[in-house]
């Protein structure tokens, strides 16, 4: 399929400007997305965006991905009902590499005529004067033709600040800028974008003349929703980030592996670019033989895990996974770094002991009810009979023997003892 036929297949196509696909078929095109530093790191809701730049470039066209330097001392008022609060330049620069990276690790920039750039708008603005900006651009698009665009007028009545109302000019210049440079035909982004890419098309339209040879084409993505029609790309915690330190790659992988069926053919669609058509259609297929398997949801949370964070952070995910659900072994217990060990068992109960409270006869029974503080098991008598049922667990393992000497017990992470009662987990810490 070319670049537009597998986007609508996908379901990846919300507007398209007229000759977008006419000229995609005649000959390779660059194109490319902006991504404002606003954060240190980019969230799957930007991986949507990076995943059609991916598309672009595996169809043979040449992408770039244009870091908002300029654009983010601004601010984009699409989607905001409030002006955005600036950030500091160092703290723009720190984001700026943090999101270059990034960016490196889904585009190829090494595979010839068609390879990936990077490029950041800073670098042409920094050098224009105010005046001469408004000669070059603000000469050419009316404030009636700016007011117009949707980002705007659901500003008008509450206020928008003559800064975030510039933001769609210094945008348009952007595309106006590569389109003289760069050769960009092509401008792509999500569905809140439109007005502002257009505002490029125009630009470029006006500046180049009526009767100019011009090519200037746009297109967007739909805003990437739930079945139940809520914004999809949030955890309870807030956004899912592309960065190990921000959402940790098991904290990532748990958030495509609980996914609802009813939103998986779409997830599949936007988010597994390496997997074909016919690849996905197999693979719901096979889901909707046993949806208790979780095919679909697995198939997924491989897939973006290991191409956001790699294979083996997607097997440290996995087996970390297990942990929590009973079916790993005492070895991948332990093979848990402490970081993930929390994470797995957040609002698991836990209870501090003394390690002062200890003697050298201290035992399992006495450590689970009386040094415990009944937090575990109310009395002796209770702890006594769940470990003659061979319902208490150590670290993984069974145990029944009540006078095990807690020194012999092997502290995971220097001071965590995982119990499990029934099937139940219990963390004590000894402090």
């Amino acid at each position: 399929m070319g670049f537009i036929e597998e986007l609508r297949w996908r379901g990846m196509i919300q507007d398209i400007m007229p000759g977008t696909e006419e000229q995609l078929n005649k000959e390779m095109t660059t194109g490319y997305i902006g991504f404002d530093p606003t954060a240190r790191s980019l969230h799957i809701g930007n991986l949507a965006t990076i995943m059609v730049l991916k598309q672009f470039q595996m169809a043979g066209h040449k992408p770039l991905a244009l870091v908002g330097g300029a654009t983010g001392m601004v601010g984009d008022p699409s989607g905001k009902s409030a002006e955005r609060n600036f950030l500091s330049e160092e703290t723009l620069l720190e984001n700026q590499e943090g999101i270059k990276k990034q960016l490196e690790r889904f585009l190829d920039f090494n595979c010839g005529e068609n390879s990936a750039e990077i490029v950041n708008n800073y670098d042409w603005f920094k050098d224009i004067s105010f005046l001469q900006f408004l000669r070059e651009a603000g000469k050419y698009l009316t404030v009636n033709y700016m007011s117009s665009k949707d980002s705007v007028k659901r500003r008008i009545e509450t206020g928008i600040s003559f800064t975030e109302f510039s933001y769609q000019l210094i945008q348009g210049y952007d595309y106006y800028h590569l389109y003289k440079t760069r050769g960009v035909k092509l401008q792509m982004g999500g569905s809140d974008q439109w007005g502002n890419i257009t505002t490029g098309t125009e630009l470029i339209r006006r500046k180049e003349g009526e009767n100019a040879d011009y090519s200037a084409y746009a297109l967007t993505t739909p805003l990437l929703t739930k079945a139940d029609g809520t914004k999809f790309g949030k955890s309870e915690g807030g956004n899912v980030w592309l960065d190990p330190e921000l959402t940790s790659p098991y904290q990532f992988y748990q958030f495509w592996i609980n996914q609802n069926d009813a939103d998986l053919p779409r997830l599949m669609r936007v988010y597994c670019c390496f997997l074909s058509k016919e690849q996905i259609e197999a693979i719901e297929a096979e889901h909707a033989q046993a949806p208790h398997l979780r095919v679909a949801q697995k198939a997924l949370a491989k897939e973006v895990t290991t191409m956001v964070h790699g294979a083996d952070a997607y097997e440290k995910a996995v087996q970390a996974s297990e942990v929590l659900f009973g079916k790993s072994t005492v070895e991948a217990l332990k093979n848990l770094d402490e970081q993930t060990f929390k994470e797995v068992f957040e609002g698991v109960p836990q209870t501090k002991v003394q390690k002062s409270d200890l003697t050298n006869e201290s035992n399992l029974l006495e450590l689970i009810s009386v040094l415990s503080n009944g937090e575990v098991y109310p009395s002796k008598t209770e702890a006594r009979k769940a470990l003659q049922a061979n319902a208490v667990s150590v670290n993984k393992t069974k145990i029944q023997d009540d006078k095990l000497p807690v020194n012999d017990i092997e502290l995971l992470h220097g001071k965590y003892i995982l119990l499990g009662k029934g099937k139940k987990n219990h963390i004590i810490e000894l402090v």
